[in-house]
C-alpha cells in the first residue's frame, strides 16, 4: 500500500516508518520542518507538510491508501501542553483533507485519558487518582490534564466526521522505545487492566495491522500488554 506518516520524527511515529518499510509498503514520511529529515532516508520519501493545515495535508496525501497520524503538539512536555489545542487544530485539518480524498482512510494516534474505567467514566475524569497517576507514576505535571483532555477532543472531531477514520489509545503508561514482541491485549473503549504499559515498536505493529487489515472502522481502539 502507499502509506503516509504525519509526525514521522518523532517516537511513535519513526516507528511507525520503520515497520512499514519492513513490510514492504510504499512509506511518505511528513514533518514539518525540512531541517527534522533524517541524514539516511532510507527507503522512505521523506516530505514537509503541515499538519495543522487542510489544504497542505490534502496536497501531501494524494495517492495514498492510508494515513497514519502521529503527531506531537509540542517538543518536550511543557511545549506539549502550551500547545494542547493543536491536537484539536490538526483533527479538524485532518477532516477538512479527507473531505477531498473521500476513499482515504486515516489511523490517529490519541491518549489514553478518554478510555473508561467504569460505564460512562474516562480515566480523566477520576479526579485525585488521575492527577497522581500523572505525577507520580508517569511524572509530568498535573497541567498534562490539558493534554488528556485535548486528545479526547480530538477523538470526538473524528467521531462526528463520516470520514474513514480510527483512533488508537495505547493503554496507560508513557510510551517509550521498547521491544518489538508484536505480541499484545487488543481492547475497545475500555481500558486495559493490569500491565498495559505498550513500547513505540509494538504500537508501530498494532497500527500496521490495521493498515493492512482494518478491524475498528470508525472506532476507537486501543492495546497494551
Amino acid at each position: 500500500m502507499d502509506i503516509g506518516v504525519f509526525g514521522a520524527t518523532g517516537v511513535i511515529g519513526s516507528r511507525v516508518v520503520a515497520e512499514a518499510v519492513d513490510r514492504g509498503h510504499r512509506v511518505t514520511a511528513f514533518t514539518r520542518d525540512a531541517a527534522r529529515f533524517p541524514a539516511e532516508h532510507g527507503e522512505a520519501d521523506w516530505r514537509v507538510a503541515d499538519w495543522l493545515d487542510a489544504d497542505s495535508i490534502a496536497t501531501a496525501i494524494t495517492g495514498l491508501d492510508v494515513v497514519i497520524s502521529a503527531v506531537n503538539a509540542g517538543h518536550g512536555i511543557a511545549d506539549t501542553i502550551a500547545n494542547a489545542g493543536n491536537f484539536v487544530l490538526g483533527a479538524q485539518a485532518m477532516v477538512r483533507a479527507l473531505e477531498r480524498h473521500p476513499r482515504i482512510r486515516v489511523i490517529a494516534v490519541g491518549g489514553a485519558g478518554s478510555l473508561e474505567v467504569a460505564p460512562g467514566v474516562q480515566l480523566v475524569d477520576t479526579g485525585e487518582e488521575f492527577t497522581t497517576t500523572l505525577t507520580e507514576v508517569l511524572g509530568v505535571p498535573a497541567e498534562y490534564r490539558t493534554v488528556v483532555r485535548a486528545l479526547g477532543d480530538a477523538l470526538n472531531v473524528y467521531r462526528l466526521s463520516n470520514r474513514h477514520w480510527t483512533y488508537l489509545s495505547p493503554s496507560a503508561g508513557l510510551i517509550q522505545s521498547g521491544t518489538r514482541t508484536g505480541r499484545f491485549r487488543i481492547g475497545g473503549d475500555q481500558l486495559l487492566l493490569g500491565d498495559s504499559d505498550i513500547s513505540a515498536e509494538d504500537v508501530a505493529v498494532a497500527l500496521l495491522d490495521e493498515a493492512e487489515l482494518p478491524r475498528h472502522p470508525q472506532r476507537r481502539f486501543t492495546v497494551g500488554y
